[in-house]
């Protein structure tokens, strides 16, 4: 088994795909940690699956779809922020409502566009051993400028995060930030779904902050156990799928999953409150 994996590391697909689920893991532990808290899990759904119609643009009109991406995850963003804000509507609504619009833009896109689309499943579902050198690069510096934005604005956002009341009454511009995080989120969606695909956007969004809230409360401790528990799941999900020719996302998902479980059992089993 060691042999194998050692022999794997040998292969260029695969230092790819290690390198891309450890990039991706930086983002979701840090912005996932924003999402559980705050407790807006579903609108990365929403933007995921808004996502889909950037796909189908892209390939419409010829270009990278990762791109398309980029500009349909932003605008549905924006869009949930903004209406959500003004109008006081039901987020669930306004999620449902854009999510279904991009997913059928996609489509429609998808079905005028000629020819055969041979990777079209691989945003759906992931192919993190397909990543391309230039996805790899884009996922890097997507990373610096969530990293960069977190850093400048921690306590603003912290501020948010956990008493939005609160920061309005200290003068903290909340709309600006909680569009800024909306559009961190729609970084991290497009760097993922290359690896565990639009459908299971949400999961690995959640999953390792999940986990973590259940032992710790401090944010900072949050997003680095978040980090850390993101690159295992990934990279154990990813040999297994290597070893066992499986669908590497869901492998993934699948391991972050039952972790979840497992951890949520334990702490009942022990009753462990969550520490500082």
């Amino acid at each position: 088994m060691i042999d194998q994996i050692v022999e794997s590391l040998g292969y260029i697909f695969m230092q790819r795909a290690l390198l891309a689920g450890v990039l991706v893991s930086i983002a979701c532990g840090v912005i996932g940690t924003y999402v559980v808290v705050k407790r807006i899990v579903f609108i990365s759904g929403g933007i995921a699956h808004s996502a889909y119609g950037g796909i189908g643009l892209g390939y419409f009109l010829g270009i990278n779809p990762v791109w398309g991406a980029i500009v349909f995850s932003l605008a549905s963003a924006w869009a949930m922020g903004l209406i959500e804000r003004k109008t006081k509507q039901r987020s669930d609504t306004l999620i449902g409502v854009l999510w279904a619009l991009g997913m059928a833009i996609g489509i429609i896109f998808i079905d005028k566009t000629p020819g055969y689309k041979a990777d079209l499943m691989s945003y759906l579902f992931g192919s993190i051993l397909a990543v391309p050198a230039q996805d790899l690069l884009l996922m890097a510096i997507l990373n610096v400028i969530i990293i960069l934005l977190v850093a400048l604005f921690y306590h603003e956002l912290q501020a948010i995060t956990f008493d939005e009341p609160y920061a309005e009454v200290e003068n903290i511009p909340v709309n600006f930030l909680y569009l800024m995080l909306l559009t961190m989120i729609g970084f991290t969606v497009v760097m993922m779904m290359r690896v565990v695909g639009l459908i299971m956007v949400i999961a690995l969004l959640t999953i390792p902050a999940a986990i973590s809230s259940l032992f710790v409360r401090d944010l900072k401790k949050m997003m680095l156990v978040s980090v850390l528990l993101g690159i295992v799941f990934t990279v154990l999900g990813l040999y297994l799928s290597y070893f066992f020719n499986l669908t590497s996302g869901a492998t993934i998902i699948v391991v972050a999953g039952v972790s979840y479980l497992l951890a949520l059992s334990g702490r009942q089993i022990f009753r462990t409150d969550p520490c500082a």
